[in-house]
């Protein structure tokens, strides 16, 4: 189970120290460095970090650098052969989200949700803060807090839902943000239900993300051809940065060409850290 009580102050620490690791990843630094980079003792900071991710600072810097990332691109193209219709993919798949989603009628997407009452709240995450909005259709936005900026968080959905009515209600989107972050609660018979609000062509990308097994990644460029659009890979990039309900549908787990991690709308840092937290669980 989630320890909520923890998990903020923990990111915070673990942020940190990704981002120094992440600047010094050819170096393959000792725990000491790192550890004094937060102030911690090298115990205490491998503690820390294995209780939030699961595996090592140094099996996480394994993680941080191209050959990993190369690995998770293996065979990329069969991992989008296996949908959620078709059973399990792996050993992988046990750990993954179950999600039942629908998408927004044209008439409802052109509207941007004008009429709608939508409930959204502030939550820890094993990535700190998470704002989740959500409708008595299901969770239609998951986005992070970075610096205690709630405002910016808020704004950010609320451009994605434009006309809607947003109201804070954390009682009604906590059972959301339990059903994503404790791992107990990803059941199949229990889907996760989200409501997508985007373009035909954005909610097929978004349908795609769904495919990804936790543990592997595919491009941009894959994903491209996936949907049948060879040519336009820069926008299923777009259509990825805009995806609403961030880890859910796992954009993370796109990465560029070569393996490079690329952007991400909630900051390369947290990339890093959803990636190294799955290999974790993967790993358990």
């Amino acid at each position: 189970m989630l320890d909520t009580a923890k998990t903020p102050d923990d990111y915070t620490r673990v942020k940190q120290a990704i981002e120094y690791m992440s600047a010094h990843w050819q170096a393959q630094l000792p725990m000491g460095d790192i550890a004094a980079q937060i102030n911690l003792s090298p115990a205490t900071f491998t503690a820390l970090f294995k209780r939030w991710a699961g595996l090592t600072p140094k099996a996480f810097q394994q993680a941080l650098t191209l050959d990993h990332a190369r690995q998770l691109l293996q065979g990329e193209a069969s991992v989008l052969d296996a949908s959620f219709e078709l059973g399990l993919s792996g050993p992988s798949r046990l750990h993954d989200l179950f999600v039942a989603h629908e998408a927004l009628s044209p008439g409802e997407y052109r509207s941007g949700g004008a009429g709608m009452i939508m409930d959204y709240g502030y939550h820890p995450s094993p990535f700190g803060e998470a704002i989740v909005v959500a409708n008595e259709r299901g969770m239609a936005g998951l986005g992070f807090v970075d610096d205690g900026q709630r405002k910016n968080a808020l704004e950010d959905m609320q451009k994605r839902w434009p006309n809607a009515h947003l109201r804070r209600n954390d009682s009604a989107t906590g059972p959301y943000a339990q059903r994503v972050f404790e791992m107990q609660r990803w059941q199949q018979g229990q889907p996760l239900r989200v409501v997508l609000i985007g373009t035909d062509f954005e909610v097929r990308v978004w349908e795609t993300l769904l495919k990804i097994p936790m543990g592997r990644a595919t491009t941009y460029g894959t994903l491209a051809t996936y949907i049948g659009k060879p040519t336009a890979a820069r926008a299923v990039g777009a259509a990825v940065g805009k995806n609403p309900i961030s880890f859910v549908v796992p954009c993370h787990r796109v990465l560029g060409k070569t393996g490079a991690l690329t952007g991400y709308h909630w900051g390369l840092t947290r990339k890093q850290a959803m990636l190294g937290w799955e290999a974790g669980q993967v790993a358990r």
